[in-house]
């Protein structure tokens, strides 16, 4: 008989709708952490993806709502993933300076008073939209799409130094505390 698996789910600004291996469809909300969950060997996991800045307008509520949450489709959508998968052609479009500022993030020196700036609102507005319609704010976003750029530089070989140099960590000290807050796991673990 095969062992479970254990699977590491990291932070990248998205939500999801999933139908796990049991059947069970719910919604993951944005993560700010890394997510556990223990899948039988030989598992089957669907899923349906918002990007950054998608799921508040497709899902009808404040992404901010669903952050670090995982929540049955049901309690979210009263008619479950038929409802949801008929109403996705009549949704509106998510907000273009949303999707404008999550263009900007994640990026060395990205700044959300520069962003506000460039974007011409306040960092206030930018704030307010942006827990609604990613999850959370905009600082927090730059840290995890960063974190998802330096896990893509280290698979495609490069060394932790200029990853994190690439990126532009301070120092190794906030790379580590970057690391291990998004996924549990130190710079050196992330391949």
């Amino acid at each position: 008989m095969e062992e479970d698996s254990d699977v590491r789910v990291l932070p990248d600004g998205s939500t999801d709708v999933v139908r796990g291996p049991d059947g069970e469809v719910f919604v993951a909300g944005p993560d700010t952490a890394p997510v556990h969950r223990s899948l039988p060997a030989g598992s089957v996991v669907i899923g349906l993806r918002f990007r950054p800045g998608a799921a508040g307008a497709a899902l009808g509520l404040p992404a901010s709502a669903l952050r670090d949450l995982r929540v049955p489709l049901e309690d979210v959508w009263k008619g479950g993933i038929a409802d949801l998968l008929q109403r996705l052609p009549e949704i509106e479009p998510p907000d273009p300076l949303v999707f404008e500022a999550i263009r900007r993030l994640g990026r060395p020196g990205s700044r959300v008073r520069s962003l506000s700036d460039a974007l011409f609102v306040s960092e206030r507005q930018l704030r307010r939209v942006f827990r609604e319609a990613v999850g959370y704010g905009p600082k927090t976003l730059d840290r995890v799409l960063r974190f998802q750029r330096f896990r893509s530089l280290r698979q495609a070989g490069w060394s932790l130094a200029d990853a994190a140099t690439e990126l532009g960590y301070a120092d190794q000290s906030h790379l580590t505390r970057e690391s291990v807050r998004l996924s549990g796991l130190s710079p050196s673990q992330i391949s």
